[in-house]
């Protein structure tokens, strides 16, 4: 039988049972989010045994030269030794800024205590004082001396609910990351670019958009948001001001139900990317938030002549109910909002 230690304790895994969901049932704290291989909230360190291949995938070279892994993938074979990820992968931050977008959105500002690389439309894990970890992607540029987050307010949702009702400027989290390959890279300027999203999806977008306009993209870009109903938009005014500013740059919002109102389309996004951009052979695309939504226009993209090396997707994973354990036990879902 599979079997890991941690902290000098000895527990068994079910069979096919990962290190993370067995540490968790047995009552040890582990920070996680998504539990399907995605977020890397809950890396950990091997010290002694064999990681298989897959709880290593999607990580960067210099984290898989010290042996971290995925603990949700993690599914071990024999004894497997760990430890949980260092502070050498987290860096604290300051909340310097709650600021309501709608009824429903929040943008969360946070001012890192060091230096924290990343690229406009990745994603990073914020950790609580208390371990309870969400992942939440990048709306802010390098230069901009405060990182943004996008958190929409889910019902029940442990980490929204406390920035939304309980954080106050000058409380301090972690972050770890960042991870995700959804930004913006330089080296073809003239290519028509197509961002996608709904709901809070409009984050990284709103992020690679302005990068590309920085960095000086010069070819088409067009930004498509889709929410079920209009209060579900957001962010409205400033992306106007961002197209009167840009010719190459195009906003569209969209509602799925609702009156008509002016400057905003009623219908299925998928829809209105298809009548708007007929043509998209040759262009690079960028995919953020709902994960059906996601998987069926990256298809589409791809039927209409996109190569895949051009579609690039972050899904928001919906929350995984997390499993029932001691008190000692953290609470492992994710806001949909990543």
């Amino acid at each position: 039988m599979a079997k890991v230690k941690h902290e000098g304790q000895w527990y068994g895994l079910d069979e096919d049972e990962s290190v993370l969901d067995g540490l968790l049932r047995h009552g040890v704290s582990v920070p996680n989010s998504c539990r399907a291989g995605a977020c890397q909230s809950c890396l950990m360190r091997a010290e002694r045994g064999e990681v298989p291949a897959k709880a290593q995938v999607g990580l960067k070279e210099t984290l898989t030269a010290r042996d971290y892994f995925l603990a949700c993938m993690c599914r071990p074979e024999g004894e497997l030794e760990v430890a949980g990820a260092g502070a050498e992968l987290r860096v604290p931050a300051r909340i310097t800024t709650l600021e309501k977008l709608s009824d429903s959105v929040l943008c969360v500002r946070l001012r890192p205590e060091s230096d924290f690389e990343y690229r406009p439309g990745q994603y990073v894990s914020l950790l609580r004082q208390d371990g309870l970890a969400r992942s939440y992607s990048l709306a802010s540029l390098r230069q901009e001396e405060s990182l943004e987050l996008h958190v929409r307010r889910v019902a029940g949702g442990h980490m929204s609910g406390w920035l939304f009702d309980e954080a106050r400027r000058g409380d301090v989290l972690d972050l770890q990351g960042p991870a995700g390959d959804c930004f913006y890279v330089p080296g073809r300027p003239e290519q028509p670019l197509l961002l996608a999203g709904t709901g809070t999806g409009l984050a990284p977008l709103y992020g690679i958009a302005r990068d590309a306009l920085a960095q000086g993209h010069t070819g088409p870009i067009w930004l498509f948001h889709g929410a079920v109903e209009a209060s579900g938009l957001y962010l409205v005014d400033e992306l106007r001001g961002v197209q009167s500013r840009h010719t190459c740059f195009q906003y569209r919002p969209s509602v799925l139900r609702g009156p008509e109102r002016v400057g905003v389309s009623t219908g299925a996004l998928e829809a209105l990317i298809e009548q708007t951009c007929p043509r998209l052979a040759g262009w690079r695309a960028f995919l953020c938030g709902n994960p059906d939504t996601v998987l069926s226009l990256r298809k589409k993209l791809f039927l209409a002549g996109l190569s895949l090396k051009d579609i690039h997707a972050d899904a928001f994973l919906p929350s995984t109910p997390r499993p029932k354990v001691g008190a000692g036990a953290m609470a492992g879902a994710p806001d949909p909002s990543r």
